[in-house]
């Protein structure tokens, strides 16, 4: 965006709704056992939605907020996938105390008047 220039009334409705999902996916995941590491976490590589750790293993949460969860399930694209698992691996690697913790990457959907779509171990790097 140029300097100097307001956002426009769309963008700023969509980082509205991505923020508010995103807290939503928090409060979903702390509900189903989870604690919540980092939230909304930028690295120089890439940018991660939700960290969050149970059981020993560390999920890389991507949250997409759509009034169609289908909508929101096929907006993660292999384009997301590898920024995300740069960024991750950035994160871990400065984090030498989760060192002994497994880690995946997992997709939440937000979506209207629905309970959010938890997709555990979406993908894998490499593999996608």
């Amino acid at each position: 965006m140029a300097e100097g220039r307001a956002p426009s009334a769309k963008r700023t409705a969509a980082e509205k709704r991505g923020r508010t999902g995103e807290t939503l996916a928090a409060l979903f995941l702390r509900l189903k056992g989870y604690r919540i590491l980092a939230q909304r976490v930028r690295t120089p590589v890439g940018e991660i939605d939700l960290i969050a750790e149970k059981a020993g293993v560390i999920a890389f949460v991507e949250v997409k907020a759509r009034r169609q969860a289908d909508t929101a399930l096929g907006a993660v694209t292999p384009h997301s996938w590898q920024r995300i698992a740069r960024a991750a691996d950035h994160w871990m690697a400065r984090r030498p105390h989760y060192a002994n913790h497994g880690w995946r990457y997992d997709i939440i959907a937000v979506s209207r008047r629905r309970l959010p779509i938890h997709i555990r171990d979406a993908w894998r790097p490499g593999l996608a």
